[in-house]
């Protein structure tokens, strides 16, 4: 019966959700409702609707409450809860109640920020969702692996991961399951009785959700999805650790403790100072309380994040699923991609080209439909119910070659006449089968690649090392097929060793993939941004090199080594150090890709690798960025990478590379905004503390407070978004040893942006006192002839600080090209951020209950006419500093 009669509701008693694996099988398949032929498509989503999907429920957030607390509690937060406890010791409560406000303000915004971070990292796992091959309705069906429900019969294969909790009902494999019990050797599983009292993670027929398939073919039934699972009742381990910072967040994070001690230590300085000149304590607590305010980078770090994160997103959209934000910084410094060449170079559109006999050469005849036949019966692939072919692209090529020469292969007789099966081994580059049939008897039938081929023949001319040559020279991928008639009678060998001798070649099969067509520009762009191309692949060095020069990698020259496996480390040493030619690692092993990418590390490269088999996984680790196959990769790839590809195409590695310079710069550019305020901010306070207290403050701390928190946020996140600057790809990878924050960074932050702008609120500020008759000395307090001109003058600085950060937003979305090259109008996000911070401006200067609170005043026409121009001064001063570096041939700090 392949179908429950009726579907029960979920119970702690129902037997779909407690069966015992370990009964007999005819039992348990009754139990599940099902039989060999799988569930039908209907009681499958039925049981679906029922007992909910096959995942493991994420564990409830941290409560809001909570991760509240611990942004009250950071530690740059710590440095603003002293200043606002000595704004209310300095008996200025309207200050200490500011600066409270501030820090509940900033840790809602960071909160804000760090989930938005949260949820877009949690949505790369739509992007790719895990797929199982089930037996549903007699035929196998691929399916999410999130519909899989108890009593599915699901196909284990190699390379695969273990969908959902089964026992195996026929065949054998093995299975890697370190994850749960941490032994690193595979364990075998094979259809048959249990154990008498074994745990069950030691049964010899069950397997577990979330372990590896290492080897081997079964079938399994499911037992239990979802949290039903042993995944599930150890409570999902990738649950159980927080994100780590990226490097970037760490150097971010001591360069802003750096900063924050600068200004705890000034402010102490100049508290004693201030208090040994005789200075009254409330005006030295003011300035304390200041510099403080003003250099604590508070939202930098929640900004970085939410950068990275949206930078990730993209990346998704655009085919390039990151799995750590960590790998975007490592993206801009990659200096060398190891690519694999089928399908990721190339289509993966296997086509039939030519084939050449030992008697007929290249000719066309009856002859090239038995080889196509016979070819086509040492395969693995799969037809679904609307008539697709599903498996290897090689294999799909020989299947659909044999139907174009009247020779097809019908695959349920295929498989119902194999006695034998030994999988194509990466390392003998060869596959065989123990094929019965009625024209030819018991055979054993062999494909693989023809040097290998050729070793298990009985004796050869050397014609057919010739042909090979010839057929791979023009950009074929040649495999040699060969057959040995077994006796009548004969048992069919049981070892590959037995199987794989004695043969008989009985032709060569040519096909063509066309390379994709984006690629040749991809490997230009990677040529123009002083990347180099390698090739690491399992086909033929001529092949392999026709393929290099039609893309066009091969810059100034193109090496081939024909024999990889063979190459020495001092060998591959001298060839990777060179910089004057591109490889092509052919007949490669992983073990080959492992070998070069650690070769690559140790001459201090920045290495991408791409990997698509089971095999493949420690070469993936090792590099830098490991890139899987997302359509044509294994499981154990995709969870050994760094980057998955969703198009498995060469091109989307290069656009992630721009990608990631593209976040990296603009990280950069709004720490360069961020940084060049502190400046302007802290130039007024040490022009009062210098001047003993004959310059009064020229900017008031809840001034300092409306700029950080008011008007500097929105265009930081805007710059985030900025797109990348004409030249990304233009110039050499950032050295991975240099930092985010360079001196050159803080030259031109501090050097150049904050001096400029510095300048310009003190002439704003002495502009304002002198036209009102002040002198230095003269009072300004309350009651004074003078205050109302203080006031203004103070309104003066924060206002000219705002217009000042306007043209410093401008400034910074460059760090070498002309602002004419990227246009004004680009970033939309950044013009509306400068609006909102010029409206926020304008209410606290002009609306009577902000001029109350901030101490602000209506300011005349000719002052606004003067701040006005700030912005085009600050934007022009950077301006003729980017030309002149690109005059002197400095384009890039």
């Amino acid at each position: 019966m392949t179908e429950a009669a009726t579907t029960p509701r979920p119970s702690d008693g129902d037997p779909l959700l407690n069966p015992d694996p370990m009964e007999p099988l005819p039992l348990l398949r009754r139990e599940l409702g099902t039989g060999p032929r799988g569930l039908s498509a209907r009681e499958a989503a039925r049981r679906l609707a029922v007992y909910g999907p096959n995942e493991v429920r994420r564990k409830t957030r941290t409560s809001l409450g909570r991760e509240l607390v611990r942004q009250l509690v950071h530690p740059l937060a710590l440095l603003l809860w002293v200043a606002a406890a000595l704004a209310f010791v300095a008996g200025i409560p309207v200050l200490g109640w500011a600066i409270v406000a501030v820090v509940l303000v900033n840790a809602a915004f960071a909160l804000l920020q760090e989930r938005q971070a949260e949820q877009a990292v949690e949505t790369l796992a739509k992007y790719l969702p895990e797929h199982a091959l089930v037996i549903r309705d007699g035929r196998p069906t691929v399916v999410e692996a999130g519909e899989l429900v108890p009593g599915d019969l699901v196909v284990l294969e190699e390379g695969a991961k273990v969908p959902a909790d089964a026992r195996l009902t026929e065949g054998a494999i093995e299975v890697d399951l370190s994850m749960l019990n941490g032994e690193s050797t595979p364990a075998e599983r094979l259809a048959g009785p249990g154990l008498v009292g074994a745990p069950l993670l030691q049964e010899p027929n069950l397997v577990f959700s979330g372990t590896i398939c290492t080897g081997g073919q079964a079938q399994a039934i499911v037992f239990a999805t979802g949290n039903h699972t042993e995944l599930g009742r150890i409570a999902a381990l990738s649950q159980r650790t927080r994100r780590d910072p990226s490097p970037l967040e760490q150097q971010v994070k001591k360069v802003a403790w750096l900063i924050a001690a600068v200004a705890v230590a000034m402010g102490g300085v100049f508290l004693a100072a201030g208090v040994a000149a005789g200075l009254p304590l409330t005006d030295t607590l003011m300035f304390a309380i200041g510099l403080l305010v003003a250099n604590v980078p508070e939202g930098l770090l929640p900004t970085i994040t939410l950068a990275l994160a949206v930078g990730v997103r993209v990346l998704a959209r655009q085919g390039a699923v990151i799995k750590r934000l960590s790998a975007v910084e490592t993206l801009g410094s990659t200096n060398v991609i190891c690519t694999d060449k089928t399908g990721t170079l190339t289509q993966n559109r296997m086509r039939l080209q030519a084939v050449w006999t030992p008697d007929h050469a290249r000719e066309t005849g009856p002859w090239v439909g038995e080889l196509m036949r016979t070819s086509a019966l040492c395969t693995t692939v799969t037809r679904d119910d609307d008539g697709e072919l599903h498996g290897d692209p090689t294999e799909m090529a020989l299947i659909e070659g044999a139907a174009a020469h009247a020779a097809p292969v019908d695959l349920d007789g295929r498989d119902t006449g194999r006695r034998a099966l030994f999988r194509f081994d990466p390392r003998l580059r060869l596959m065989s089968v123990v094929q019965a049939d009625d024209e030819h008897g018991l055979r054993v039938i062999a494909k693989g690649a023809p040097e290998t081929v050729l070793q298990t023949l009985d004796g050869s001319s050397g014609a057919e090392a010739a042909a090979a040559d010839e057929l791979a020279r023009e950009g074929m991928r040649v495999l040699a097929v060969a057959v040995r008639t077994l006796p009548t009678g004969a048992e069919a060998p049981g070892r590959r060793q037995d199987a794989e001798t004695g043969l008989r070649l009985i032709g060569l099969v040519g096909l063509y993939d066309p390379p994709r067509p984006e690629v040749a520009a991809a490997v230009r762009r990677c040529h123009d941004a002083g990347l180099r191309v390698h090739i690491v692949t399992g086909d033929n060095g001529a092949t392999a090199a026709a393929v290099a020069r039609e893309v066009g990698i091969g810059l100034p020259r193109l090496h081939v080594v024909a024999q990889s496996e063979a190459i020495g480390d001092h060998e591959l040493d001298e060839l990777l150090a060179s910089t004057d030619a591109e490889v092509v690692f052919a007949r490669s092993s992983p073990e080959t890709k492992l070998k070069v990418a650690d070769t690559l590390r140790a001459h201090g490269l920045i290495v991408a690798m791409t990997g698509d088999g089971v095999n493949d996984a420690p070469a993936l680790h090792r590099a830098h960025i490991g890139v899987a196959m997302g359509r044509s990769g294994t499981d154990v790839a995709r969870e050994a990478s760094t980057m998955v590809l969703t198009d498995d195409n060469f091109a989307t590695i290069v656009t992630a590379i721009e990608s990631g310079r593209r976040v990296y710069d603009n990280v950069r550019k709004f720490i360069v905004y961020i940084f060049a305020h502190l400046t302007p901010e802290v130039v007024p306070f040490l022009v009062f503390a210098l001047s003993a207290g004959a310059v009064p403050l020229p900017l008031t701390v809840l001034q300092i407070l409306a700029i950080d928190l008011g008007t500097e946020t929105l265009p930081a996140l805007a710059l985030g978004r900025e797109r990348a600057e004409p030249g990304t790809m233009s110039r050499p990878p950032r050295p991975s040893s240099q930092g985010v924050i360079s001196r050159d960074m803080l030259i031109r932050s501090w050097g150049y942006l904050g001096t400029v702008s510095a300048v310009l609120v003190m002439t704003a500020f002495f502009y304002v006192l002198w036209r009102a008759g002040w002198h230095p000395g003269d009072p300004t307090g309350v009651g004074s002839p003078l205050h109302h001109a203080y006031v203004t003058a103070t309104t003066a600085t924060f206002a000219g600080i705002v217009t000042c950060q306007v043209g410093t937003a401008v400034a910074a979305r460059t760090d070498h090209a002309a602002l004419r090259d990227i246009g004004l109008f680009t970033n939309p996000l950044l013009l509306a951020g400068i609006a909102f911070e010029l409206a926020f401006t304008a209410a606290l200067v002009y609306a009577p209950p902000l001029q109350g609170l901030f101490g602000t005043a209506a300011l005349p026409l000719d002052v606004v006419a003067l701040i006005a121009c700030f912005p085009v001064l600050v934007w022009g001063t950077d301006e003729l500093r980017r030309w002149r570096r690109r005059t002197h041939g400095n384009p890039h700090p």
